[in-house]
């Protein structure tokens, strides 16, 4: 219900007729160089998973980027964005490592994400790609930013807290859960304790400065992704414009829908008509092949790889369930997903 709300509002000012006609006149070229950030986006992620995966365990490649392609997948198709859980659970399974501890690179990600998405935004803001952007606007800018650069302080400094002393962390969970049984209260506070173990990445300054360090090629390509689009519907946006509009989106993306259907297409569309000056029909077209490009390749991807492996969305939820469930590294009664050829 939400998402046919959102839509409902991402719609409601436009003329499809319009709408149709920006779609058909977008430049086929700038689309599929759209698409490619697409497919380097992935690349890239798993690549910087791998550095966060290092000191809990040597990783494959291919199996990271499987896993991950399968997780993003997850998160467009099932409900509350169960890949989150799935990536790290499949990942795990595959490579013989703790599920929690896998878990909190996920946590790691997140934190690095938003570092990188605020750096880009600075950049962007204090340059002189934004003097186009009005001043009440500007302000505005500086100041979310501000509020989200606090907000990515804090989590950081609880990561190094998790990450400096994990059997602390175990202790204050069984404490706190003095009142629940002993058996719920053991098994919580061994997750806690393997979780914040899997934040040793952090404690780790080479494999931290790399996933850090692959954070901003990762963002930038994403940020291309959109500016293709974006160029395609002859919107006037710079290639720095992209950092502003990832910020728009991660916020859009945020709400809880399938596949960020809504959320992202209004964030989309806010932004371009409000900082680059887009008609409301030619943004509305935009966000929609932006979503299009963004979404349905991956997720055709990540069927694709769970038919090879043997599974199906049933099963994809049935191991969601269990990815929340588990705590201890996969022992040998479990079955491990291979993918093909291993």
């Amino acid at each position: 219900m939400l998402a046919i709300a959102l839509l409902g509002w991402f719609l409601r000012n436009a003329n499809i007729g319009h709408v149709w006609g920006a779609v058909r006149n977008a430049r086929p070229g700038l689309l599929a160089c759209s698409l490619a950030m697409v497919f380097l986006t992935y690349w890239a992620r798993a690549i910087r998973w791998q550095h966060l995966l290092g000191p809990i365990g040597p990783t494959r490649f291919r199996t990271a980027l499987r896993t991950t392609v399968i997780g993003f997948a997850a998160t467009f198709v099932l409900p509350a964005r169960a890949g989150d859980v799935l990536r790290p659970y499949l990942l795990a399974r595959q490579e013989g490592l703790s599920a929690s501890a896998t878990f909190a690179t996920i946590v790691i990600e997140r934190v690095l994400d938003l570092a990188a998405v605020l750096m880009l935004l600075a950049f962007y803001v204090w340059g002189s790609g934004a003097s186009g952007i009005p001043e009440h606007l500007r302000t505005a800018i500086h100041v979310s930013a501000a509020v989200a650069a606090f907000g990515a302080a804090v989590l950081a400094i609880l990561m190094v807290v998790l990450a400096r002393h994990p059997e602390r962390v175990g202790v204050i969970v069984l404490r706190v859960n003095r009142v629940l049984p002993h058996r719920i209260a053991d098994a919580l506070s061994s997750f806690a304790r393997a979780f914040s173990e899997g934040l040793i990445a952090v404690r780790t300054p080479k494999a931290l400065g790399l996933a850090f360090a692959w954070s901003f090629p990762l963002w930038i390509l994403l940020s291309l992704e959109s500016y293709f689009v974006t160029r395609a519907f002859g919107i006037d946006m710079s290639v720095t414009g992209g950092y502003l509009l990832q910020g728009l989106l991660i916020i859009g993306v945020a709400v809880p829908t399938p596949g960020g259907v809504g959320g992202f297409h209004e964030a989309y569309r806010f932004g371009v008509t409000t900082f680059f000056g887009a008609s409301n029909d030619s943004a509305v077209g935009a966000a929609i092949v932006l979503h299009a490009v963004s979404f349905i390749p991956v997720t055709l991807a990540g069927l694709y790889f769970m038919a090879q492996d043997g599974m199906s969305l049933r099963g994809l939820k049935g191991l969601a369930r269990a990815a929340h469930q588990a705590e201890e590294p996969v022992s040998d009664e479990v079955p491990v997903l291979r993918s093909p050829g291993r």
